[in-house]
């Protein structure tokens, strides 16, 4: 059965993805870049999740992938404006454009080396565009096809997003598990 990418609009699909295993406990949920540093810092357990909820009332905050009708993967996607990246001191900014950003992609154990992570940002980059924007930036680690640390793997490689059609716009200042990271780009319009 082929992989079916879509926006994130069941908020049970994101709880399975980014909650965590016990209600109490403090995961990302995928708001580290989606918040200013001071509110995600201050979000504790449950609160996380009601804050995603919240967010969800506006919209869909990314993309979900379904094998039939299990959630099987995520990918978050937003304009960059509404994101870290959109101050951030070691990811450039390149300039005024109102790009969007896709900065984390999840694929569940179990799941993995069937392509889902190439579906989800196919996915993504297919919902920026829906949306209207003029190009969609990703920020991978360049690591010339060594492992990457399952708990680091979330921003993706440079293989994945060349592979969607991306390019290197420009390095950045940040590392991830000792690997740099690389501005990719790739525009809509």
């Amino acid at each position: 059965m082929p992989i079916d990418v879509r926006p994130a609009t069941d908020f049970d699909d994101v709880r399975t993805m980014l909650g965590p295993k016990r209600a109490d406990a403090n995961v990302c949920w995928c708001l580290s870049y989606r918040l200013p540093s001071k509110e995600n810092v201050a979000l504790q357990g449950p609160a996380r999740g009601k804050k995603v909820a919240a967010l969800m009332k506006n919209g869909p905050i990314g993309v979900l992938a379904y094998d039939g009708d299990e959630v099987v993967g995520w990918a978050a996607v937003a304009p960059r404006a509404e994101t870290a990246f959109a101050r951030s001191r070691t990811i450039p900014h390149l300039d005024d454009a109102e790009v969007w950003a896709v900065w984390c992609i999840r694929v569940r154990p179990g799941h993995r080396g069937r392509g889902i992570a190439h579906a989800l940002l196919e996915g993504a980059v297919d919902f920026a565009r829906a949306q209207g924007a003029p190009a969609i930036e990703g920020y991978p680690v360049d690591n010339a096809g060594k492992a990457v640390d399952q708990t680091m793997a979330y921003v993706g490689t440079r293989a994945l997003f060349e592979k969607a059609g991306f390019t290197k716009a420009a390095d950045t200042a940040s590392v991830i598990n000792g690997f740099p990271r690389l501005l990719m780009r790739l525009e809509l319009r």
